[in-house]
């Protein structure tokens, strides 16, 4: 079905800039990137699919049941994402907040051509019907110039939930948890410029740049466009392996080395950071078992600290093995949504969250990614993110934070303004 060609690359940070360019003659475009960040679990330093030779949109009803049987009939490679929204096809939920993007709330696509990038070795799987084509875009993508010119630009980025209002509403959260209602919720608010054009390649290079994420997006299909210095990976599977890892736990960085190194150090044993993070692992480790063989659920690492560009994070990598009954995407619909982007117990929170904030969060939140023709699948957290819909002029980013009973909502305000500065940097 596919033709495949291994070609070496000289210069593959360049060599990135290149074929991400390239690609931008095409309707459909995932591009991701590590970033050459250490990490465990990669599978490639790099990947772009463009071009949908099949595809699938739709709304979140019986969103999960379409794609599994998009998934088993196609038996190729195939990216897309999955928006939030995605909860009201698992539980009795409904979405009712304003969506400024109007993104559909499931869309994948087969891709006609395909590179990966693993050191300097690049790997084009091309489907047959254009494989004749390889030669010619190789050439062309070494010929693409990346000379880029970021320009200031002069918008006005409003904010959804004022400062007042944000604390009242974390304050009313404190109120359900010291109730017992709920133990932590991942409370949000929107960031948004109306009636502006935005270059959503220039703006992915600057973010990019500036963050250095280990699971970089950028997507673009037709007029929606997401930028994604995302750090943080939902879900991979590697065989019958499952892997989650989720962040909870954002500590600021500092230019110099010492206060750097105790800002990392107080992240590690801040007891309110700590408790975010288990409670999380507890979450995901219970999505995971829905779906494990018997006592294959494992905690492989408890609040780990690693650094990046903008921010230290608390991370844990929580592991199953998938019990053969259950389907690769039902791996994905029982722990969906990530639990760090929820709360727990999550139903009850995610009720709580739909009521306090303001904006249907759509693709933020949710997950990009991809699935492979042997079942494997590999998705981040769409967090740290730009979100742009061209046709409408309207471009959104969101940040959270977890609030928890030792919470003070002064302080998750200040997080959420952490989060968001390099979105920010980015856009003004």
């Amino acid at each position: 079905m596919r033709t495949s060609i291994i070609k070496k690359i000289e210069n593959p940070i360049r060599f990135k800039q290149q074929i991400l360019a390239w690609g931008q003659q095409f309707r459909e475009v995932v591009f991701m990137d590590s970033n050459d960040y250490p990490q465990q679990y990669s599978s490639f330093d790099c990947m772009l699919a463009v071009d949908a030779f099949t595809s699938i949109k739709t709304d979140y009803q019986n969103a999960f049941e379409d794609l599994n049987q998009y998934q088993q009939i196609t038996k190729d490679w195939l990216f897309g994402y999955l928006s939030y929204d995605l909860k009201n096809n698992v539980e009795d939920l409904n979405s009712t907040n304003f969506d400024g993007l109007d993104f559909p709330d499931l869309f994948f696509f087969q891709p006609k051509k395909l590179f990966l990038i693993k050191g300097n070795q690049l790997e084009m799987q091309y489907l047959n019907m254009c494989d004749d084509e390889i030669e010619e875009d190789f050439e062309d993508i070494r010929l693409q110039k990346v000379d880029f010119r970021f320009e200031i630009s002069d918008i006005e980025i409003k904010q959804r939930i004022s400062k007042e209002n944000y604390l009242e509403k974390a304050s009313k959260i404190l109120e359900y948890i010291h109730r017992g209602d709920i133990y932590e919720a991942n409370f949000c608010m929107e960031f948004f410029i109306e009636n502006t054009t935005i270059n959503p390649l220039e703006n992915f290079l600057k973010l990019n740049e500036i963050s250095k994420s280990p699971l970089a997006v950028y997507f673009k299909n037709n007029n929606h466009f997401l930028l994604s210095a995302s750090p943080e990976r939902y879900l991979k599977k590697e065989g019958e392996l499952l892997i989650s890892q989720p962040i909870k736990g954002t500590a600021k960085r500092f230019l110099d080395p010492k206060e750097d190194e105790k800002s990392k150090m107080d992240l590690a044993s801040d007891p309110k950071e700590r408790t975010e993070n288990i409670m999380i692992s507890d979450l995901v480790r219970n999505d995971l078992s829905r779906t494990a063989q018997k006592g294959t659920v494992k905690v492989e690492e408890l609040c780990g600290i690693y650094s990046f560009e903008q921010v230290h994070q608390m991370i844990s990598t929580i592991t199953s093995r998938l019990d053969t009954k259950y389907s690769v995407v039902d791996a994905i619909k029982t722990t969906f949504p990530m639990g760090s982007m929820t709360g727990t117990p999550k139903v009850s929170v995610m009720k709580i969250i739909e009521e306090l904030e303001e904006t249907k969060r759509g693709l933020y939140s949710g997950a990009v990614g991809y699935f492979t023709p042997d079942n494997d699948f590999d998705f981040n957290v769409v967090i740290r993110s730009i979100l742009y819909n061209q046709e409408n002029k309207y471009t959104s980013f969101s940040v959270g934070s977890a609030i928890t009973s030792l919470s003070i909502p002064e302080m998750e305000y200040e997080e959420c303004l952490l989060k968001a500065k390099a979105m920010r940097e980015v856009l003004s």
